[in-house]
């Protein structure tokens, strides 16, 4: 291309500026070749010439399109100068606020000096396992790149930061280090990350200082070595430090301060611990208080101080050893206070003895006050012969103070540096390491010293590594891609290193001058103008002769040369050190020996520090080698060598840090300043090395996508993209040298990108003239059609109009005459009526006041009629009760008589009936005569019974016929009321004629009505009014009604919000905590298999025989009949085992828990028993009563149990004698003859005589006890009896009935059995003796017994006859009252009759629900005990059949297979499946451990868990928890196996999640439990587990199914996310509609098309559909599937977000377009898969508004408002944050304005949004599991063979 094509008319190009650098204009004329002038016209309209140099025919630098502004990497650029990089770095800085930028290798970062959102753990998780050119440019970019390239590569890396003071060197090297910290966190417990961070602190309070550049400048430079194991794991770290500024101890500009340690110090002076140290506020010391400012906005130096301590304590320092060192940095502030004191002379000096601070200085070190107070003020000097004592001046003690102040602070500081690395320090074999140095950047001041000197050479060593490391890579990448090599002419600096560092360099001759004994600067300064004066970097002043110039690589510097031999030669006095190294303190001791000389220092003190030469006065004689030490110089040299080395030998990355302006203002850009600092940095000459070459690179793929408009049509038929790039180039580009073709991209050289985006804008350009000129066209005919329709349209519909008022015209009219005529009739007929109506109201009004009258006077005489009914009849009823209550007393006296001639009667009898107890013979006829008595007893109780039913019968009888009299009475009651009805009818004729003849006078009150018309029409009006205000009232009222609703189901949604919100935390902190558990049982499987690994020995190891195989691994509840087990048994379990054992222990937890259930519960029942018995001891009398009964009832009860438990135990004592005797008896005789069958049937015949005789046993023993209960609750009711009315009889209990007993015999029984039991202590005699006499006795209790109960019923009888008089009263009672409501009614009014019936019929039915109700509950009451009873008997019963069932199987276990298998199919399958002991493990081994989920493929879904249950189930039956237990927990341990072998295997734990909740679901559904059982199927309720209660389990189980749903999530979002960012973001889901950007050095994986990295939208939803269907296939319950598709697509959502947040390239319109269209196929697909309820859509909302955002229009203030309304699911934080990242992909769209975004933010202000950008994709919803009961049958399941579980037996 021709100069005239590149400078044509409105090319824009730069020219420098004095203020600004350089200022863009636009060429206004086309230039030609030869022209002295250019016009321009500058950004403000103004014209300018520019003049152009002929001779070197240098034009601007043409300034890039706008397309290319703002890139993440300024080697995209297509013209590469230091305008555009200034220009790229200023826009990405103040409008996008963008700090980081990419230059080729080189991270350039500029300080915002503002804290940025940018740091968080979430960044740094998002940019973990990227490629550094997919992300937008970050320090973590880096830190990761180097993490990757170790792990790669396996060799060592370094990243060197630097920078200006201020630029924020500290700060990025602390994140990076952060970084490594977080993704490489140490795998041991020893935390070496932290240290590695908390060292940080340490290093910025003793090294960093204010300046008048940075509030936290490092005055020393480090070099930190993070070690790493072959995991990639921390394992430990070094720190090699740089030249520390030790003159800012004692010396500070204005504006400046002291490093910060000392204003910590001062700041904490007032703890208590500090009081020793003496210190006061920083103002108050000489060396904190030089720069005038003491404090720094913003930072308070306690809290810092907190921080330093904190971070000492966390590497290991002591607090004895901290104190220490605060007391060394307190002595050095006191050592500036020490006054010194001039003498008259001159030459001399003193310090006062009083010197407070010198105390406290001599104090504080442990160091003798009148020796540091001598040797402060003296030297010694030392010659060959003697020794002198010289004094100082003034001067020279205060240069000799500062130099000790300064060698003090400069030892701790190593000291310090030295414990950090102990700290750091590691046994561990280091694999490999990362290296972080924070190194000061280039410097010139105006007054430049030693320091900047020494810094300057460090820069430039680093520069050339820098050069030549550049220099290397774009070689290996013209190498790699075959492109010819032609070598670049670069920046070469080694003649600059060479003049410093070479021989008789500038450092060599210092050193010499050093080794002179009167060398001075300015002889130094003169040798070096002999000796370099000739080259070309260094030159001589004009204006001074101690200053020298060096010609640096970024600016020349002047050098003061005043200074350099004393800071090289560093230089204390001896006598004082020696002072030091006395010190009682030990720290302070040590600090001062010097390590390398291993032997005592001779008496003229020799000694020296290593790094730190002493003066001495005379040299040692014997060690000349030894005379002078290192300087200061040398030792950099030698440790930057060393430096140099390391970092050539590791892949060096690079970090420069800018400082944008001086003030430290938040986004400001000074150019000069930037400018100044890119040049030192090297970002310019990595800019000019890349242009020099082919800096533009392009693949074939993104050349052929951006420039596809370019290609013509004919040649795209090629399906070559290589050939049709080639072909295309060169018909556009004529010149060859301008590109190269490589292997996989096309190399471009400077500017030609810019001159194909002109191309391909110029294409756009005329398309788009040719598409809005033929738009325009059609919009024109278009507007022309539409007027002419609009025209005809308006003449229409006029005339219309005009027909149409005039039709409305004549309608008026006439309806005008119609109105008139209503009206006018209206106004007549409404004066009529208003007469009328006064009239009617009148006459109703006259003839109530007369009826009133009459029903008043008969209403007073029916009353006195009641009053004297009632009267008569209480004083009858009183009469007839006294006379009733004599008779009852005579009855009583008399019966009392009868009585005790009975009781009498009946002593004597018992007496009589001793003699029985003595018969031995004929007791068995005498039984059964017994017996025959009771059958006749029974036959007459029978008679006795249907007598009483006939009675029972007559009686009802007679209550029927007095209902029908009383239906008849009132009959006859409604027949007088009909001649009421007749008498108020002729009252009401009566009536009329009496207003008839009033009606006269009424005519002629009828002048006085029309008077109060109109008072009475005002009162109309009134009235009116009165009735629209109430309308209104109750409208308002409505309203409020309305809104307090609106309201209240508001609040009520919102509290429903809350409470959903906080079961969801507690469930996900509950879920957590499962994961956590989870987390820590792998962590110690993990360490268990390790401690085996170290355990095992060659040989065969055995295990103990008594450990069980279940203890490692059982962490679960046992399960017992007796609910869990015996709480005491589980304190003392905790006890013997230990707190930390039983804290594993499950059971023993749970067992502690059920008993505090009980406990509490227990404590309930006594608290409801103490209220019951207070409301008793309130009613006096009734407590007497019930107590009594209730004694007798205890009592009876209580020697009912005593008499059965000596008789059972008794009974259970001979039992065992015996059966003891006879199993003997068959063992001797077994033993004599084995093999005889006589054996045998012996056996078994005593066997069936025991059995005989055992069940004889129990039916006599259950005789005796029913026959001793008779006798001992008689004996009760008889003394119970004589505190009670003599008529009341006492009652016994009895099977089926209530019959009276005689209590004389009953109590005489009662005690003979006593006497009995006293005389026998065997229960053996009273069978023997004793059992038929107490028989006989008990057959005559019957007896009598029968024949009170004859009577019994009869009193009964006579009861109920009362009560059904009673109940007639009763009605009588409300028959009157009914006809007292009734004669009310009749006085009143209609309505208040119709109200008064209602109102009693609403009492009545209230009352009669009232008794239903009661009726109700206690039937309710009834049924439940019922149940409860029959859920005992059930259970006795299965009990009964279990142990029989069990016995049968032992049977058939000695018996032949054919036969068992014979009885089996008799039988009917119950779901129940049997199995040995001996056969758990082959069991779990099948069904758990070895089974795959493709065998069971095409049978029920859940196949095994319903195996389990069934299992469970017999273990059950057979009421055995052990296997119950067993099975539970080898079920656990296993699918925990399982899942930890196949820990990436989705298939496999789907199959395990699927079967967990399908067991889990079992056991609630046959639980017994009724809130799982209300979907079961009768035959479904019979497989419910009957003896044991699995809660606990089913927690277990429930914890399992979290932590096997967690890893079901992992392994998905393992193998969805790699696929996420390019199918979302990256693909052309719709062709065509993407374009390219221009790329630079750092490579984009969308780039890569056809690598494995490239997935589509296609690959995503096959994977999904791959889930579903696995998922589907295993019976997964569809709440699970849902929720897992939920979890996914907001990973999906979260990681696509995240990328779109840092990610400048595809923050653009096409790209919003294209992800709404994924997101579209995402939804459909869910709607296809029925899961648009579960969620999953509504978590991809924040996606869905950030497309949206890409595709909204951003100009004016409405678009802002649309956007703040639209994007809600984002925070104001990503909204910005987009829009500073939207990047047009074309020159006809428009950036994003600053302007636009603050509106945005003004908008969004009051938001609450989290501060957090990035989302957590990490987050994992709670998991619910909801209960889904199975239809299936367990007896309808079906083993398949290919299990292999022949060995279960169906039940």
């Amino acid at each position: 291309m021709s100069v005239s094509e590149l400078y044509s008319q409105f090319t824009r190009v730069w020219i420098p500026d004095p203020d600004e650098v350089w200022r863009s204009a636009e060429i206004v004329k086309d230039y030609k070749e030869g022209e002295k002038i250019l016009q321009l016209k500058l950004e403000d309209e103004t014209v300018q010439e520019y003049p152009v140099d002929l001779s070197s025919s240098q034009l601007p630098f043409l300034r890039n399109p706008d397309i290319l502004v703002g890139e993440n990497d300024l080697t995209a650029l297509s013209y590469l100068h230091e305008p555009a990089v200034l220009h790229n770095l200023k826009v990405r800085f103040l409008e996008s606020n963008h700090i980081y930028t990419y230059c080729g290798i080189v991270l350039v970062a500029i300080n915002p000096y503002e804290q940025l959102p940018i740091y968080g753990q979430d960044v740094i998780y998002a940019y973990s396992g990227q490629n550094m050119g997919d992300m937008d440019p970050h320090i973590f970019a880096v830190a990761e790149e180097a993490y990757k390239q170790m792990a790669r590569d396996e060799k060592n890396q370094s990243i060197i930061v630097s920078g200006e003071s201020g630029a924020g060197k500290t700060v990025s090297a602390k994140y990076a280090m952060r970084y490594f910290a977080t993704v490489g966190g140490s795998a041991s417990e020893t935390n070496i990350e932290e240290k590695v961070l908390a060292s940080s602190p340490i290093m910025e309070a003793i090294g960093n200082a204010k300046t008048t550049r940075n509030d936290n400048s490092s005055r020393f430079g480090k070099y930190i070595q993070i070690g790493f194991d072959k995991k990639y794991h921390i394992i430990g770290a070094n720190m090699r430090t740089y030249l520390l500024e030790k003159s800012r101890v004692v010396f500070q500009a204005d504006e400046e301060r002291n490093y910060h340690i000392f204003y910590q110090l001062c700041a904490a002076a007032s703890l208590p611990e500090f009081k020793e140290l003496a210190l006061t506020c920083a103002e108050d010391f000489f060396y904190v208080s030089q720069g005038r400012d003491t404090a720094i906005e913003g930072v308070d130096d306690a809290e810092d101080f907190e921080k330093t301590r904190q971070a000492f304590t966390l590497l290991g320092v002591r607090e004895s050893y901290q104190i220490n060192i605060f007391k060394i940095i307190a002595s050095i502030l006191h050592l500036g206070n020490v006054e010194i004191q001039a003498e008259r002379d001159g030459d001399s000096c003193s310090i006062s003895p009083q010197d407070e601070h010198l105390k406290n200085f001599c104090q504080l070190l442990g160091v003798e006050h009148s020796q540091m107070k001598h040797w402060l003020c003296h030297r010694k000097l030392v010659t060959t012969s003697e020794t002198y004592v010289k004094t100082m001046s003034v001067q020279q003690v205060v240069n000799a103070r500062n130099a000790l102040a300064k060698y003090i602070y400069a030892q701790l500081f190593n000291w310090i540096v030295e414990h950090i690395n102990k700290a750091f320090h590691t046994s561990l074999k280091q694999h490999s390491f990362i290296g972080v140095l924070d190194i000061y950047g280039f410097e010139t001041f105006e007054v430049n010293s030693f320091e900047q000197f020494c810094i300057n050479y460090a820069n430039e060593k680093l520069q050339q590594q820098f050069n030549s490391h550049v220099f290397k890579l774009e070689q290996e990448e013209y190498m790699k891609e075959q492109i010819p090599w032609t070598l670049i002419d670069f920046y070469d600096n080694q003649p600059c290193i060479d003049l410093i560092e070479a021989k008789l360099g500038i450092l060599d001759l210092l050193d010499e001058e050093c080794k002179v004994p009167k060398g001075t600067d300015q002889n130094w300064a003169q040798k070096l103008y002999d000796q370099h004066s000739s080259s070309q970097h260094f030159q001589k002043p004009r204006m001074s002769n101690t200053s020298f110039i060096v010609l640096h690589f970024a600016d020349q510097v002047e050098y003061l040369s005043d200074g350099f031999l004393e800071k090289n030669r560093d230089t204390v006095h001896e006598e004082q050190i020696n002072i030091l190294k006395a010190s009682k303190f030990p720290l302070v001791a040590d600090l001062f020996q010097d390590d390398k000389d291993t032997a005592p220092a001779p008496s003229s003190g020799k000694g020296a520090s290593s790094k730190i030469n002493v003066r001495s006065a005379r040299p040692p004689m014997k060690a000349p080698n030894k005379k002078h030490k290192k300087t200061v110089g040398h030792q950099f040299r030698t440790s930057l060598n060393l430096l140099m080395e390391t970092l050539n030998a590791t892949t060096p990355h690079y970090v420069r840090c800018i400082k944008p302006n001086d003030e430290k203002l938040p986004f400001h850009f000074d150019p000069k300043r930037a400018v100044q600092q890119l040049r030192a940095c090297g970002v310019l000459e990595t800019i000019r090395i890349s242009a020099a070459g082919y800096p533009s690179r392009w693949t074939y793929h993104d050349f052929f996508n951006r420039y596809r408009v370019l290609i013509k049509k004919r040649e795209l038929s090629n399906t070559d993209k290589k050939a049709i790039c080639k072909n295309v180039l060169e018909n556009l580009i004529k010149d060859p040298d301008k590109f190269q073709f490589g292997r996989t991209k096309i190399f471009f050289r400077a500017g030609q990108v810019a001159y194909l985006e002109k191309l391909r804008a110029d294409k756009f350009r005329a398309a788009t003239i040719m598409i809005q000129k033929t738009v325009r066209g059609w919009l024109q005919k278009v507007k022309y059609r539409r007027l002419r329709g609009a025209t005809l349209t308006l003449q229409r519909y006029t005339r219309g109009h005009l027909a149409r008022r005039l039709a409305e015209r004549l309608r008026k009219t006439k309806a005008a005459i119609i109105i008139q005529k209503q009206y006018r009739m209206q106004r007549v007929r409404r004066a009529y009526k208003r007469i009328y109506w006064a009239t009617i109201t009148i006459q109703a009004f006259t003839r109530g006041m007369f009826v009133r009258r009459a029903y008043h006077q008969i209403l007073l005489e029916h009353k006195a009629t009641r009053i004297q009914k009632h009267a008569r009849g209480w004083m009858a009823r009183r009469r007839f009760l006294q006379f009733r209550s004599a008779a009852i007393v005579i009855q009583c006296a008399f019966r009392r008589l009868k009585a005790r001639r009975e009781l009498k009667a009946l002593k004597i009898e018992a007496r009589s009936a001793e003699h029985l107890k003595r018969l031995n013979v004929g007791m068995e006829n005498k039984v059964v005569q017994l017996q025959r008595k009771i059958d006749d007893q029974n036959k007459e109780f029978r008679s006795l019974t249907e007598q009483l039913s006939t009675v029972t019968s007559a009686h009802n009888m007679e209550v029927e016929k007095l209902k029908k009299e009383l239906v008849r009475y009132q009959q006859n009651q409604g027949g007088d009321d009909s001649q009421r009805l007749s008498l108020q009818e002729e009252i009401e004729n009566l009536r009329a004629e009496l207003q008839k003849a009033h009606s006269e006078r009424k005519i002629l009150e009828d002048i006085h009505s029309q008077e109060k018309d109109e008072l009475t029409k005002r009162v109309l009006d009134l009235e009116q009014e009165n009735a629209l205000l109430k309308d209104e009232k109750e409208m308002l009222n409505n309203q409020i009604l309305c809104q307090s609703k609106d309201e209240f189901a508001q609040n009520s949604v919102k509290e429903n919000l809350l409470m959903k919100k906080d079961l969801e935390e507690e469930r996900s902190r509950y879920q957590n905590l499962v994961k956590e558990y989870s987390v820590l049982e792998q962590r110690y499987d993990n360490l268990r298999d390790e401690m085996t690994i170290i355990k095992q020995t060659p040989g065969h190891r055995r295990n103990p025989s008594n450990q069980s195989s279940l203890e490692s691994d059982s962490n679960y509840p046992s399960v017992s009949t007796s609910e869990i087990g015996d709480t005491e048994d589980a304190i003392q379990q905790v006890e013997e085992m230990g707190l930390e054992k039983a804290a594993m222990d499950m059971s023993v937890f749970l067992k502690l828990q059920k008993r505090v259930r009980e406990l509490e519960q227990e404590r309930k029942k006594l608290q409801t028993q103490l209220e019951k018995k207070e409301q008793q001891e309130n009613k006096k009398v009734q407590v007497v009563e019930s107590k009594n009964g209730t004694d007798a009832d205890q009592d009876a009860d209580l020697a009912y149990n005593s008499l059965k438990r000596q008789e059972l135990e008794s009974e259970n004592k001979k039992l065992k004698n015996e059966l003891n005797e006879l199993r003997k008896a068959v063992a001797d005789r077994a033993t004599q003859n084995d093999s005889s069958h006589e054996v045998q049937d012996s056996y078994a015949l005593l066997l069936n005589q025991l059995k005989s005789a055992n069940e004889e046993l129990e039916v006599r023993k259950e005789e005796v006890l029913i026959l001793r209960t008779q006798i001992v609750s008689a004996d009760q009711r008889k003394h119970a009896g004589k505190s009670m009315e003599p008529n009341i009889n006492a009652r016994t209990s009895w099977p089926n009935s209530e019959k009276h007993v005689d209590q004389e015999d009953a109590i005489e029984a009662y005690h003979g059995v006593c006497q009995t039991n006293s005389k026998t202590e065997d229960w053996g005699y009273l069978n023997e003796d004793g059992e038929l006499g107490l028989a006989y006795q008990g057959l005559k209790q019957v007896a009598r017994l029968l024949e009170a109960q004859l009577q019994a019923q009869s009193r009964e009888h006579e009861e109920e006859m009362e009560s059904l008089k009673s109940q007639i009263e009763t009605l009588k009672d409300e028959m009157d009252k009914q006809q007292q409501t009734f004669c009310q009614t009749l006085l009143l009014s209609p309505e208040a009759q119709v109200e008064f019936g209602v109102q009693q019929e609403i009492s009545r039915l209230t009352n009669e629900n009232l008794d239903l109700k009661e009726l109700v509950e206690k039937l309710e009451k009834n049924e439940k005990k019922l149940k409860k009873q029959l859920k005992i008997y059930m259970k006795k019963v299965q009990d009964l059949e279990a142990a029989q069932a069990l016995a049968q199987s032992e049977r058939k276990r000695h018996e032949l297979t054919r036969q068992v298998t014979v009885q089996r199919k008799e039988k009917n399958f119950q779901g129940m499946l049997e199995y040995y002991k001996e056969d758990e493990p082959l069991l779990i081994r099948n069904l758990v451990t070895d089974l795959k989920p493709q065998t069971l493929s095409g049978t029920v879904p859940c196949l095994p868990a319903y195996i389990l249950y069934m299992c469970i189930r017999h273990a059950d039956y057979v009421n055995d928890d052990l296997k119950v237990h067993s099975l539970l927990t080898s079920t656990i341990n296993g699918v925990k196996k399982v899942l930890k072998k196949h820990n990436d295997d989705f298939e496999m734990t789907s199959f395990w999640l699927s079967n967990t909740c399908r067991l889990l679901h079992c056991l609630k559904q046959y639980s017994g439990d009724e809130g799982f059982m209300t979907q079961n199927t009768p035959k479904q309720n019979e497989h419910c587990l009957k003896n044991f209660d699995l809660t606990e389990y089913r927690q277990v189980l429930s914890d399992l199914s979290i932590q096997i749903y967690q890893q079901l999530i992992k392994i998905a979002e393992g193998m969805l996310q790699p696929m996420i960012v390019s199918a979302m973001l990256e693909n052309e889901s719709i062709q065509g509609l993407s374009g390219v950007k221009p790329t630079g050095y750092r490579k984009r994986s969308s780039s890569m098309v056809d690598g494995d990295n490239s997935y589509s939208l296609d690959a995503i939803i096959r994977q999904m559909n791959s889930f579903h269907s696995v998922m589907c296939d295993q019976g997964l319950d569809p709440e699970i599937i849902q929720q897992v598709f939920k979890q996914l697509f907001y990973m999906i959502n979260a990681v696509a977000l995240n990328n779109l947040l840092l990610r400048k390239d595809v923050c653009s319109w096409s790209t919003g377009m294209q992800l709404r269209y994924n997101i579209s196929q995402l939804e459909e697909w869910l709607r296809g898969k029925n899961l648009h309820q579960s969620g999953a859509a509504e978590t991809m909302e924040p996606l869905i508004h950030a497309a949206q955002l890409l595709q909204l229009k951003k100009k004016t203030p409405e678009d802002a408002e649309a956007i703040c309304t639209l994007c809600t699911s984002l925070s104001t934080q990503q909204i910005v944050k987009i829009l500073n990242l939207y990047t047009p992909l074309n020159e006809f769209e428009e950036r994003v304005t600053v302007a636009f975004i603050r509106t945005i933010q003004a908008q969004l202000q009051d938001r609450n949004d989290p501060q957090q950008l990035l989302l957590d994709f990490k987050h994992m919803f709670p998991v619910l599991f909801p209960f889904n009961p199975s239809s299936l049958t367990m007896d309808s399941i079906h083993i398949p063979a290919a299990l292999n579980l022949e060995f279960l037996n169906e039940v």
